[in-house]
């Protein structure tokens, strides 16, 4: 099987699908899947470019639309998880994964589905310690505080990859796991990326998160995003443990770094994404704890054993078949000639949800407000943005700054009062 990886495709799917076809056609061999480590900007139309933050300038509606609407033609089976840029109010939708467009997949803020026997698994949004044991409390229209916090990675997500045991093959997260750049090149990439050098002397750059589920689930291969470089690394578990291959990647931009080619061994074709059996045991498990409040998250023994849900999962499966239920689409597609009117809108139900969870015989949860409008803590100031990249506010007090792309642009300005904590 070929699979190829790309890092941020902010996007821009039709350059990355125009890639890959001429990479087939020059080297007479044929792309089986692509994978997306996130920053995917799944926009259907100008209302879904409300949830995706961004700075002014990068808020266009890219390609993405033609995909939903039908007009393009998805040329490769896709998958994809989500990153810091997303039109998050789309993702939401589809928290447990589902197809955002006819072929192209949604992994879900964290799943592991199958593609031929080969396991892939997925975890969405990028790391902040702020937000990390509270419940998935945002509801849209998000405010200035929301549409950042929305992305931020839940431990309640990760507690749910943790429980998996059979092996993964691929991996994808969209920041790296910390710690890391112990592995590969650091000092190559510091030459590269001069302001990454403090968190890595600090032991700060990266999601701690992620670096949990890498020595929990040991896969093969691991893929990464966020910001914007290439990076190679090789992470031995134990002395005679397995090896996982990491790989960071570029954003879809001429000149840079932003797709492998994966050659893995597996079973004959013709290959379908498919739900994963355990997963599904996991996800049935444990929705009745699924966390909607800004309260931190309690996690204890859950009843029944998860194998009792894997023998009725099975009976289900072999009833109706492992493929996921239809693409559906939920609003009206970007139409150049005819602008829609800027609303906002509550929660939407994606019927693809609502069939998944009743296959599974659990109830819709993604609408319930619960406690969510009751703030705990104070908003962020409006001009604060997320903690990817820090700076200084006047006070000497980090100030969180969320994308490679501006800290680029203040690199080529002013380095002195910059820094990195992912």
């Amino acid at each position: 099987m070929r699979i190829a990886v790309e890092g941020c495709m902010h996007g821009d799917l039709d350059n990355v699908y125009s890639t890959l076809q001429y990479l087939e056609k020059a080297e007479n061999t044929k792309i089986d899947l692509l994978i997306c480590c996130g920053d995917f900007q799944a926009v259907r139309n100008e209302n879904d470019l409300e949830s995706l933050n961004v700075k002014p300038k990068y808020r266009s509606m890219n390609s993405f639309w033609k995909y939903y609407s039908g007009q393009e033609v998805v040329p490769i089976p896709t998958i994809f998880i989500g990153g810091n840029h997303e039109a998050s109010n789309y993702l939401w939708e589809l928290y447990y994964g589902g197809w955002a467009a006819p072929n192209i997949y949604f992994l879900g803020f964290a799943g592991v589905i199958k593609f031929g026997n080969i396991r892939i698994g997925g975890l969405s949004g990028i790391y902040n310690p702020r937000h990390y044991s509270l419940g998935h409390y945002e509801r849209v229209p998000y405010n200035e505080s929301d549409i950042r916090s929305i992305y931020h990675v839940r431990e309640y997500d990760v507690y749910k990859l943790m429980q998996v045991e059979e092996p993964i093959d691929i991996f994808v997260s969209h920041d790296w796991p910390l710690g890391i750049t112990d592995y590969g090149n650091w000092e190559q990439l510091v030459r590269q990326k001069p302001f990454f050098e403090k968190e890595i002397q600090e032991r700060t750059l990266g999601s701690k998160a992620a670096a949990e589920l890498l020595d929990m689930l040991k896969p093969p291969y691991w893929f990464s995003a966020h910001l914007h470089c290439k990076f190679p690394a090789i992470v031995q578990h134990g002395e005679d443990g397995p090896v996982t291959k990491f790989l960071a990647l570029d954003k879809c931009l001429p000149g840079r770094n932003f797709l492998q080619i994966l050659e893995i061994e597996s079973d004959l074709g013709p290959y379908e994404i498919q739900y994963d059996e355990e997963w599904l045991a996991i996800t049935r498990k444990y929705n009745s704890i699924f966390p909607l409040t800004r309260k931190p998250v309690q996690f204890g023994d859950q009843q029944p054993d998860i194998q009792d849900h894997r023998q009725w999962l099975r009976n289900k499966l072999n009833a109706i078949g492992a493929r996921p239920f239809d693409f559906v689409q939920t609003v009206p597609p970007y139409n150049p000639s005819q602008p829609i009117s800027p609303y906002h809108s509550g929660p939407s139900r994606n019927p693809q949800t609502e069939l998944f969870l009743q296959f599974l015989e659990l109830p819709y949860l993604l609408d319930d407000m619960l406690e969510s409008t009751t703030p705990t803590h104070s908003p962020s100031p409006s001009n604060w943005r997320d903690r990817s990249y820090l700076g200084s506010d006047i006070d000497g007090e980090d100030v969180p700054i969320d994308d490679v792309d501006e800290i680029e642009e203040l690199a080529e300005t002013d380095m002195e009062n910059v820094q990195i904590n992912s």
